[in-house]
């Protein structure tokens, strides 16, 4: 993991980004001492309706017993 100070990282954010986006991580200091980590996103994956069809039973919609109704207030 490299080490880039605010002055490098403001000049090459560009490259940065892009050596981040193929897997780096990159960690940018301040005077030296680690301030932010440069990390890459992960994938994001579609959901999928209807996945818990057939799991949600009746049971769901009954009112909560009045003890838990009060730990919520």
């Amino acid at each position: 993991m490299e080490t880039v100070n605010i002055h490098e990282a403001k000049t090459h954010f560009s490259k940065l980004l892009a050596r981040v986006h193929s897997g780096e991580e990159i960690i940018i200091a301040k005077a030296g001492k680690p301030y932010a980590k440069l990390i890459p996103l992960k994938k994001q994956t579609r959901r999928t309706p209807g996945i818990a069809k057939g799991r949600v039973t009746d049971a769901f919609f009954e009112p909560l017993p009045e003890d838990e109704l009060q730990a919520w207030e």
